[in-house]
């Protein structure tokens, strides 16, 4: 009897990424490969990448070694971002043999043959143009929470970014598509789910491959509430000037919505927000997450920052800092601007040096460290529903409130992927709300 093949996966990036992934390998699955964990010995190892940063483009490397340390006859592929955006550099790569782009990588299986290592790397990368039809996704298996994919691409022309050349344009999964799949998420026994994509705000644009919007965010978030046997649902990333007032209304009064949203920001200045082409100004983003406040008291909101992009002097830079310090905001992003290839950024005058980026990057991760200890100790002495995740750290799980408060108690191993309400009693010393647990 032949043996099944065993396949690996890495994947670099956002959580639509790790929602690829998964149907990826159950693509492969299917086609009677046997999937292992990324450390172990594989035939193949498939590495989903990301292009947002450049320190992911330098992560590909190092993985790829990984992967051929632990098995250097393995056939080693590259899907993704960084993909479609550099397939040739990634070719280049020593013992990647073949490199598939937006389109390409969720055919993944029509390009394997024996899985005999190519002398020359083998590249199949569309024109980003081409990327103009929806392939659903979520993942299943590889984490307590779901990842949920509804909307792909991005119409937007923000100075700095690359996905709307990596993912192509705006485009929507169809509402029955997203409930059928959230309906199949919730028959595995998974308690939550994230939906994610590039822009979810946008969702309903292209869902039948037209470019009007047959539905809105607001009807998909209506509509996902009503299926039965989902716990939580989390929305991941939206843009201010997309969250309306009427989504967060329906938050605060829905029982599987959870209180938590991430609104990337990325200046608190107007005028470089300007050259970053954002579709809003700060006094718009201040008003949504007053809007949160007034609706849900007890909310999480993280933000995601930009330092360093050019143009940006102290003044700038201050004036983000004090934005911020001043916005009842539970954690920040920070990231660190990299010139990208292909973007209208890169070619702006006045770049900030390196070591200014770094120092600015430093003063924001310290105020989001201060801003998450201040909105877990609003929340000690408060009841919440902990979502127990699978991993034992130093003796101990951990799990995050409906809030996104992570909290930590003793090891135990039948607390994985159950809901219990506890009280929220201390913060230990690594940061996360240590509670004294007993389900029995």
């Amino acid at each position: 009897m032949e043996t099944r093949k065993k396949v690996a996966f890495y994947t670099l990036g956002c959580k639509l990424n790790f929602s690829e992934t998964s149907t990826i390998a159950r693509k492969i699955e299917d086609e009677g490969f046997d999937r292992v964990d990324f450390e172990e010995f594989a035939d193949m190892y498939v590495i989903n990448t990301c292009s947002v940063t450049e320190n992911a483009d330098k992560q590909f490397k190092q993985i790829v070694k990984k992967a051929l340390k632990i098995n250097n006859k393995a056939f080693v592929a590259a899907v993704g971002c960084y993909a479609q955006l550099k397939p040739e550099e990634l070719a280049s790569v020593d013992g990647v043999d073949l490199v598939l782009g937006a389109t390409e990588k969720f055919n993944i299986t029509d390009y394997l043959e024996d899985l005999t290592k190519n002398d020359i790397s083998e590249i199949h990368s569309c024109e980003i143009n081409e990327a103009d039809f929806y392939v659903g996704s979520y993942s299943i298996g590889d984490r307590t929470r779901a990842f949920l994919k509804v909307q792909d691409g991005c119409d937007y022309k923000c100075t700095y970014c690359t996905i709307p050349l990596a993912r192509g344009i705006s485009r929507s999964d169809a509402l029955e598509n997203v409930l059928k799949n959230a309906f199949e998420i919730a028959n595995q026994g998974i308690k939550e789910i994230v939906l994610t994509g590039v822009n979810i705000g946008d969702y309903g644009k292209g869902e039948f491959g037209n470019k009007k919007h047959n539905h809105t965010f607001l009807d998909l978030v209506v509509a996902l509430d009503k299926v039965k046997g989902i716990e939580r649902l989390r929305i991941s990333s939206i843009e201010p000037n997309l969250l309306k007032n009427d989504i967060i209304q329906f938050v605060a009064t829905s029982k599987t919505f959870v209180p938590h949203f991430h609104i990337p920001l990325q200046s608190g200045s107007n005028e470089i927000l300007g050259k970053m082409k954002r579709r809003y100004k700060c006094e718009i983003y201040s008003e949504r997450v007053n809007t949160i406040r007034n609706y849900m008291p007890n909310a999480c909101i993280g933000v995601d920052v930009i330092v360093g992009f050019p143009g940006e002097t102290d003044e700038h830079f201050m004036e983000t800092y004090e934005f911020l310090n001043t916005m009842d905001i539970s954690y920040l992003h920070v990231f660190t601007y990299s010139e990208r290839d292909n973007t209208e950024a890169v070619l702006l005058e006045n770049s900030v040096p390196a070591n200014v980026r770094n120092k600015r990057s430093k003063m924001l991760r310290g105020l989001s460290v201060k801003k998450r200890r201040a909105f877990y100790e609003s929340q000690i002495g408060t009841k919440h529903t902990v979502l127990f995740e699978n991993d034992n750290k130093e003796g101990y799980i951990h799990g995050f409130t409906e809030n996104y408060v992570k909290v930590k108690t003793p090891w135990n191993p039948s607390l994985v992927n159950t809901l219990h309400e506890i009280n929220l009693t201390k913060i230990d010393s690594d940061g996360c709300v240590r509670i004294e647990f007993n389900p029995n």
